[in-house]
């Protein structure tokens, strides 16, 4: 049975599905959320509470989606408005949330609001989007795009320069403006009523920027020419979530995430800024200190530190180890005979932290990054930085199903191609595989939700990384679990003196259910284990 005091958002696990390569129920070579329909029963079967949907509005898909003309469409590529109710209802039928991903720092360049913005200076929707005069024939400051150039593009019509924090296609709205504001909050009402039951929000620390437009100042780190100050992390954009959080609580059990994009290697304290006192602005907030680490305990365990060490004491943190926008954890955790292995260490790492895990496509099954040869590139960064850079292509590839044609994602021309692996990794190969990658995270998830040290209790460090071995213990009220990780590929005896009698409810090497007294034990190569203290001595 539920404990009564469940949180959804809290407690439980959050898979983000990225639609164009998730499942593809019609044959055109781009998933679709009749094809998400399809699959929702694997979904359920991972035990997860929520579905994170990466963009699926109206776009013309400079930016995939990211680059929004119309809030309350559906993009035919994905399906109608009733394909997504129909979502939203099976979903809830099986006790899964459906959160939608909310791009609310700027619009397409197609969006109306734009359109009529760019007519005059005088038009009644120019202060929505951020328009200066330039200088002496050169953009208003020099703020930088994160794709590369000026974040100012010069509109021959208007003779004024517009602000885009990203490509020239995404225009920066203006959230200093009160009618922006309140037209925003309104696109999010619309989903809310329609039962969606929270928001991934990206880059809420560049909503708002500084109202004097000053430069940025030279920085002193290698490769970083400016200094981020004045474009983003602004504090007056706290004033904007508070309010935010306001009208979120008119509903009920909905929330939001949101993403703080910085540079490597995260940003801790800013990310939990953004949590308020912990009640009054976002309900989560990413810090994406662990995907910029490599496989260490040590770091892994000072990234954790230093996360928990700034959420609030009324806020809830959560963790992640992949996304849409970054190399997939198990290709940046290194490869060759051990990845599969250190995947499921991550695997455990992720369920058995303090926060609410978020669980990336694919990731359950060990997907890895596939090299995309120039000719397939489809991401716009990496079309621009090629080769030093592939872009995020190599992250977003279908969802392997099985060894089927396509990895039976799609029996028309994929968008993106297969990985050539995905004869042996894929769902059905591991669905009945004890195991499997898969079902160590199904197994993972049960558990956690089962004991409640693991969905609620305080986190306390054991073992810092030393030697290549990170532990801790899960307690709530009387019950303590205890976790131990071997980042290794070498043998490790660890001994803690931790008195009392332990059970083995988890392991990748030790027969469940062995017992230990005092927590001294001796552990195999990349070996991840979880035990529960059953009595004292």
């Amino acid at each position: 049975m539920m404990n009564k005091d469940w949180c959804w958002w809290k407690h439980g696990v959050i898979y983000q599905v990225y639609p164009r390569s998730f499942y593809d129920s019609n044959g055109d070579g781009i998933g679709d959320i009749r094809g998400i329909i399809h699959k929702l029963d694997y979904i359920h079967s991972l035990g997860v509470d929520a579905i994170w949907l990466s963009p699926i509005n109206t776009s013309p898909m400079y930016d995939f989606g990211y680059d929004i003309v119309d809030y309350r469409g559906i993009d035919p590529l994905f399906g109608t408005l009733k394909d997504f109710e129909n979502l939203v209802e099976e979903a809830h039928e099986r006790n899964i949330r459906i959160i939608m991903d909310m791009v609310l720092n700027h619009t397409s360049h197609l969006h109306s609001w734009f359109i009529e913005s760019r007519m005059s200076r005088n038009n009644s929707k120019r202060d929505w989007y951020i328009w200066r005069d330039g200088k002496k024939d050169n953009p208003p400051n020099n703020w930088k795009s994160a794709f590369g150039g000026s974040a100012w593009e010069y509109d021959q019509k208007t003779g004024q320069y517009y602000l885009h924090s990203f490509l020239k296609e995404q225009p920066d709205v203006n959230w200093r403006n009160e009618e922006l504001q309140s037209a925003m909050f309104n696109e999010m009402r619309y989903w809310l009523d329609k039962g969606v039951d929270g928001f991934r929000l990206d880059v809420v620390n560049w909503f708002v920027k500084d109202k004097h437009f000053r430069n940025n100042p030279p920085s002193l780190r290698p490769h970083q020419f400016l200094k981020i100050r004045y474009d983003r992390n602004r504090g007056s954009s706290h004033r904007i979530f508070r309010e935010l959080r306001t009208m979120l609580d008119t509903y009920d059990d909905r929330m939001a995430v949101g993403e703080v994009f910085t540079m490597p290697p995260g940003d801790p304290k800013l990310s939990a800024s953004y949590l308020g006192n912990g009640e009054d602005e976002l309900h989560l907030a990413f810090d994406f200190s662990l995907m910029y680490r490599w496989w260490n305990a040590s770091q892994v365990y000072k990234c954790i530190r230093n996360w928990y060490a700034q959420v609030p004491d009324k806020g809830w943190p959560c963790n992640v180890l992949s996304n849409h926008d970054q190399p997939r954890s198990i290709s940046r955790f290194g490869g060759g005979p051990g990845a599969e292995k250190r995947a499921s260490v991550a695997a455990v790492l992720l369920l058995t932290l303090h926060g609410t895990c978020f669980i990336y496509y694919g990731e359950e099954i060990g997907m890895k990054n596939v090299k995309i040869r120039r000719k397939d590139i489809v991401d716009p960064l990496g079309k621009k930085y090629w080769p030093l850079f592939g872009g995020r292509d190599p992250a977003r590839t279908p969802m392997q199903w099985s060894d089927e044609p396509n990895a039976g994602f799609s029996n028309g021309k994929v968008w993106l191609p297969v990985s050539a692996d995905f004869q042996r990794i894929n769902v059905n190969t591991q669905d009945n595989d004890r195991y499997s990658i898969l079902n160590v995270y199904r197994e993972l998830i049960s558990l956690r939700r089962k004991k409640n040290p693991l969905h609620k209790g305080m986190w306390k460090p054991r073992i810092k990384g030393k030697r290549g071995v990170l532990a801790y213990s899960r307690i709530y009220n009387d019950e303590e679990i205890f976790i131990v990780l071997n980042f290794t590929g070498k043998r490790k005896k660890i001994s803690i003196h931790h008195h009392g009698q332990w059970k083995v409810i988890f392991s990748t090497h030790k027969f469940r259910n062995a017992h230990f007294v005092n927590l001294h034990m001796e552990l195999a190569p990349h070996e991840a284990t979880i035990v529960e203290k059953i009595g004292d001595l």
